[in-house]
């Protein structure tokens, strides 16, 4: 059973048995991952907190053909969102991962997706506005899965600040000036649109609106 190791985007845990964590992650190479992580819920010492949402790392796992599950033998932590400057950008961590999980495929390799993600990290540790950011991510990933539609609709302030998100990186955007009415108004078409082609109202989402932010 080889070892395989590679550059990781923890994207969700949940709780398997009394002891062990069940570890959804996106590679660099290889796609997205399920993987469990023996006693991470006994003791952190082995994991710590890299197993946190978003979390970007080095992670090595054991793999065997016909098996759905690897087996996770560490998870070395690089970037954390909880290093965010701004203690309001994490609260949109769970919703830029569960986003990235709806739409990740298993073992299917999106090098692209995984740096939209980690680039996100970024961000957050750059302290970039956290509105203008999530409707960068929004309007990315949408973008990257081909479904991303520029209603005739959208405002000039809007148009231009899509104009301005396909030229910028994620850091750039500290320089884009963009109203908190466009934000609104680009909130409110990407919601439709992701739930549109996802057929379901995403949790962190509705987690966001009940705290005043989505």
């Amino acid at each position: 059973m080889p070892l395989y190791t590679t550059d990781a985007l923890i994207l969700r845990t949940y709780k398997l048995g009394e002891s062990d964590r069940i570890v959804v992650f996106l590679t660099r190479d290889r796609g997205k991952k399920r993987g469990v992580a023996k006693n991470a819920r006994q003791s952190r010492r082995r994991f710590g907190g890299a197993l946190e949402p978003l979390t970007c790392g080095r992670v090595g796992y054991f793999e065997r053909e016909r098996r759905d599950l690897v087996r996770l033998d560490y998870v070395e932590q690089r970037r954390s969102p909880l290093s965010a400057a701004d203690g309001e950008a994490l609260g949109y961590v769970e919703y830029f991962a569960e986003l990235i999980d709806e739409w990740a495929q298993e073992a299917d390799p999106n090098e692209t997706l995984f740096r939209l993600g980690a680039s996100m990290v970024d961000a957050f540790a750059a302290a970039v506005p956290i509105e203008p950011l999530a409707r960068y991510f929004e309007y990315w990933l949408l973008r990257l899965q081909g479904v991303y539609e520029m209603g005739p609709e959208l405002s000039d302030g809007a148009r231009a600040f899509l104009r301005a998100a396909r030229t910028s990186t994620p850091l750039g955007l500290r320089d884009v000036t963009v109203s908190c009415g466009v934000l609104r108004e680009l909130e409110l078409a990407h919601r439709a649109l992701i739930t549109l082609h996802l057929e379901k109202d995403l949790k962190s989402a509705g987690v966001l609106r009940d705290m005043g932010r989505q």
